[in-house]
């Protein structure tokens, strides 16, 4: 039976930049080429999950601009259910500016019809949430929202996936209703704020398990990520090593297959390796959405692996 995911959040048209370094302050320079994928968190994660073999439902806002439809048809064509996607009169979709320099990244973000996903959004939403395994929410929607639906996905008593990402200072009432919160080592930082300038990964995970939270899921990188959960030491999980092209997309891609993997009933550890797995493939190709795998494809990537 496949496991019945919600995604809430954000859908973006990503505009992928590529030159041969990045801009100084004030500088000028020639890029190499423009490419446009569809994009936003959310709409990477639905489609990561949904890849994987998840049944997918977005909850999120288009504009009724010329990539709102398109946004939601990429989306409908990898299986997502865009029921529940609405279109915001007289707004823009939400745009994310991607420079790409060899296979890392800087990226700016317009949030347009994304800034219009409500609470009302989740009330009309909310036998989708009862009906769900997994919630997977992230930060690039208004956080009056985030709050909102973490705590009706708690009512029907559902697992909640945050993703803290773009990073803000959350409150110690809603951290106390995320099951699974998944930072990068930069929004870890962030999210335990400036104070604790010395302190190292263990520590500031440590933090937010004592603010509430019950597992904290930590993605370095090229490094692969590290797992922890209160009164637990913690758990190291190597990357594996594969030729980087990109880099977009690779922490949506963990996020989704880590909804995937616990929605069917694996284990966190197991879920985590698996993530880790479908992340490193996403890395070898270019774009967001475009490079997440197939079930198909992370186990022919096992097979090939040297244990």
């Amino acid at each position: 039976m496949k496991p019945k995911i919600t995604v809430i959040g954000s859908l973006n048209m990503d505009l992928l930049v590529k030159s041969s370094r990045f801009p100084n302050r004030g500088e000028t320079i020639l890029g190499e080429s423009v490419e446009y994928f569809s994009g936003g968190k959310g709409a990477n994660q639905a489609v990561a999950a949904s890849r994987l073999g998840a049944e997918v439902t977005m909850i999120g806002a288009v504009g009724d601009d010329l990539y709102g439809d398109r946004l939601k048809e990429i989306l409908k064509k990898d299986q997502v259910d865009i029921s529940s996607i609405k279109t915001v009169g007289g707004e823009s979709s939400g745009l994310a500016v991607i420079l790409l320099e060899n296979a890392d990244n800087r990226i700016i973000v317009i949030q347009g019809a994304n800034a219009h996903c409500t609470k009302e959004d989740i009330d009309l939403n909310q036998d989708k949430i009862r009906e769900s395994d997994i919630i997977l929410i992230q930060m690039e929607i208004p956080l009056e929202t985030v709050n909102y639906a973490v705590s009706m996905a708690k009512t029907f008593n559902k697992t909640v996936i945050l993703n803290p990402a773009p990073a803000q200072e959350l409150s110690d009432d809603l951290l106390q209703k995320v099951d699974i919160i998944t930072p990068n080592d930069t929004e870890l930082r962030l999210l335990t704020n400036k104070k604790t300038e010395g302190y190292n990964f263990n520590q500031r995970i440590d933090m937010l398990l004592e603010k509430g939270v019950q597992h904290v899921v930590t993605t370095i990188g090229s490094e692969g990520s590290v797992y922890k959960a209160a009164k637990q030491d913690l758990i190291t999980f190597p990357a594996y090593q594969v030729p980087v092209v990109d880099t977009t997309g690779a922490g949506d891609c963990f996020n989704g297959a880590l909804a995937f993997a616990l929605g069917r009933g694996d284990s966190i550890t197991d879920a985590i390796k698996l993530a880790n797995k479908t992340a490193a493939l996403s890395v070898s190709k270019y774009g967001a959405q475009s490079s997440m795998p197939t079930l198909d494809d992370v186990h022919e990537f096992e097979k090939n692996l040297n244990y």
